[in-house]
């Protein structure tokens, strides 16, 4: 059977439409706030997330720093996705930003994927309005590592949430995270994820549709190869058991 979808998504960003025109087309930009690592050339976006690779995202439109399309090519099962960028300047070095999802998804059982893809991307646009009002035009490295195996949910989030100190609310102040971990401002939550902002990194975490808990993190001090080990051993502790 398979739905068709369209997911619109608006936000005012305290940064210049070249600021957002750079954060949504090229690599290092994507890097910052999307999911993985993206490398844009000769016209095609590609995504890797973690050991996972995207359908590449083939340019449509570009008419910088207005309007950017990319999408994927349709499958024998018509599976495709479509990401719109619409991009308007506002007095005071302000930006209104549009991203328009859109796609297709095969099987009788596509409610859950699509469940799991909506409140992705809700957290990737908040991550990107974020990313806009407080680093702009800084580069992130990407960390992206998963959890054991996890078969329930529930108590995976119970676990999760009491260590960062209790089921945590957009503007609470928390610290969690391996060693000393870190402090910083939860700035998005919903039913799959969650988002915290420090001085210099942004710390997500989603539950992946393949059955792991995702730290998706954002470094912007470097240092991702020694953090990848930490937070690896980090979800490992938490959910060896789970």
């Amino acid at each position: 059977m398979g739905h068709g979808f369209e997911l619109p998504q608006e936000a005012q960003v305290g940064a210049s439409p070249e600021e957002v025109w750079e954060a949504i087309s090229t690599g290092p930009g994507i890097d910052s706030w999307f999911m993985g690592r993206t490398e844009v050339a000769d016209g095609v976006v590609r995504t890797a997330f973690g050991p996972f690779e995207l359908p590449p995202s083939t340019v449509t439109e570009a008419e910088p720093p207005a309007r950017l399309a990319h999408g994927s090519d349709k499958g024998e099962d018509g599976r495709f996705v479509a990401y719109e960028f619409m991009i308007e300047g506002r007095e005071r070095s302000s930006t209104v930003i549009r991203m328009v999802t859109s796609g297709f998804l095969p099987g009788d059982d596509w409610q859950d994927e699509f469940e799991a893809m909506s409140r992705g991307l809700e957290m990737y646009f908040a991550t990107l309005v974020e990313y806009l009002n407080h680093f702009a035009g800084r580069a992130a490295t990407p960390l992206t590592e998963f959890s054991p195996p996890v078969t329930d949910w529930p108590h995976a989030w119970e676990r999760l949430n009491a260590a960062l100190g209790g089921p945590p609310s957009p503007g609470d102040r928390i610290r969690f995270g391996p060693g000393d971990g870190v402090e910083g401002v939860v700035f998005y939550r919903n039913s799959q994820t969650v988002g915290v902002r420090t001085g210099d990194a942004i710390y997500r975490f989603l539950q992946g549709f393949g059955g792991s808990m995702i730290a998706s993190h954002l470094l912007f001090d470097g240092g991702g190869e020694e953090q990848g080990t930490r937070w690896r051993e980090w979800l490992r502790e938490l959910y060896d058991t789970a």
